[in-house]
């Protein structure tokens, strides 16, 4: 069974479409705590990121802005491949608030974290797991 999720976590990443559904944030100076109904989909070149932001920010828009909710353009995705049962991969995106580096780590299980670094913005990290039921067409 480990190795049929080992091999479906490996399809996904290879052909960068999936969503990495989160369930727990790390913010920089506030108390972690457990969440729901936060993903980030990853969909070729596109990132759509749906997570919650708790820190302080710098240069944003009035009243918060749009935080780490967006859909963009990826600029650039490198994937460091496996090493020791986990796959880095860095996303690096940018909209008209900010600029920001997504460093995702997703292990052979489907455990996921994502370690988010901006500009404007205090560093903030989330745990997860990837979906291993996500079907691009589904999403579209």
């Amino acid at each position: 069974m480990e190795e049929v999720k080992a091999r479906a976590v490996q399809e996904m990443l290879d052909e960068r479409s999936y969503q990495i559904d989160i369930n727990y944030m790390i913010p920089l100076r506030a108390s972690p705590r457990a969440v729901s109904l936060y993903s980030v989909i990853v969909d070729g070149s596109t990132i759509d990121s749906h997570l919650p932001y708790i820190g302080d920010a710098r240069s944003v828009p009035y009243g918060g802005g749009k935080g780490l909710t967006f859909k963009e353009d990826i600029q650039s995705y490198t994937d460091k491949g496996w090493e020791k049962g986990c796959r880095t991969i860095l996303i690096n995106v940018k909209n008209e608030e900010d600029t920001y580096v997504y460093t995702l780590e997703v292990f052979e299980n489907g455990d996921a974290a994502i370690h988010v670094s901006s500009q404007n913005r205090d560093n903030i990290s989330y745990r997860g797991a990837l979906d291993l039921d996500y079907k691009k067409d589904e999403a579209e």
